[in-house]
């Protein structure tokens, strides 16, 4: 199928009208591309992400939409350009109001999201690859984990993964038994088994991550050492981890926390992450409350991992 990309070189300001016009002209999404987000984000870690300046306007914004490519596409791009013109109307600043159409195939758009996923040093140790990129590392005791997310999970590199991930390297021992609930990618299982971890049971409610997490652990050669199966959270499990992770929503951990005290060898950790900021207390409160003790807390952007000790 062909498609036509329209694109609109206009102002911030104009963001939020234009791209309205945009969705009520049939797109089902629009791309904002702004030179604000070139800024390199120092982490402390290394870049979080690289971007193409020449993708960018110098100045102002792109916002771009696709619309199917058929008889009506003149009718519906002159309404468009009559709409977004229209807004002047209302003091609102255009900027250069330049449109242009270019035309694109659909399988494209299977990629196109590729050239945004780059390796990324997440942890003192654990660096995450893409599969289609050529890394070299850059020292000698350096953890590779490569990934290929598809379009299904993230690319491990959302804050709430690398406080888990960065936990992990700081609690698991060598050898550890691991539970990871809520597995999805698998990424934690992998990193588990990549920083020492004897074996890994991985459990999700969707059999999409059930098969990531197979998938990406053949990928990483650690499929001996992770189990993967559907399963509702901890119901029904009777192995006892040395160390527990779970990075999903706080409405969801709090489910299970009397499971995850009782299974937990003597002195385990139960990392938590997945917690927005106001969900803090709620987490910290139940964690206590089954007899946990609080180690430590940290925090990302707006997300906290919560990591406590039987």
């Amino acid at each position: 199928m062909k498609w036509s990309e329209i694109c609109i070189h206009t102002t911030n300001e104009a963001i939020e009208p234009v791209s309205n016009i945009l969705h009520e002209a049939g797109a089902s999404g629009v791309v904002i591309e702004d030179p604000r987000d070139m800024i390199k984000e120092e982490t402390g870690l290394g870049e979080m992400y690289e971007l193409n300046p020449e993708d960018y306007p110098k100045e102002g914004v792109y916002v771009k939409a696709y619309l199917q490519m058929n008889s009506f596409l003149g009718e519906t791009v002159d309404a468009i350009k009559q709409s977004v013109s229209s807004l002047s109307l209302y003091n609102i600043d255009i900027g250069k109001n330049d449109v242009t159409l270019s035309e694109i195939h659909e399988e494209d758009w299977a990629t196109a999201w590729k050239k945004y996923y780059k390796p990324v040093k997440i942890s003192e140790k654990i660096t995450i690859i893409p599969t289609w990129e050529e890394y070299t590392p850059v020292s000698s005791d350096e953890i590779i984990i490569e990934m290929d997310p598809g379009m299904a999970f993230g690319t491990g590199t959302h804050p709430t993964t690398v406080l888990s991930i960065q936990a992990l390297e700081q609690y698991l021992n060598k050898g550890d038994v691991v539970l990871d609930v809520g597995s999805g990618s698998g990424i934690l299982s992998v990193a588990s088994v990549l920083l020492g971890a004897s074996h890994v049971y991985a459990f999700d409610l969707d059999d999409v991550a059930v098969n990531s997490t197979n998938n990406n652990a053949v990928l990483n050669e650690v499929q001996n050492k992770v189990t993967s199966q559907k399963n509702d959270l901890l119901n029904g499990i009777e192995v006892k981890p040395d160390l527990i992770v779970s990075n999903i929503l706080a409405e969801i951990i709090v489910q299970f926390v009397d499971d995850a005290y009782r299974l937990l060898e003597k002195e385990g950790y139960f990392i938590t992450s997945g917690i927005i900021s106001g969900k803090k207390q709620l987490v910290t409160e139940r964690l206590m409350e089954a007899g946990f003790e609080i180690v430590e807390t940290n925090k990302m952007e707006d997300w906290i991992s919560i990591i406590a000790k039987k």
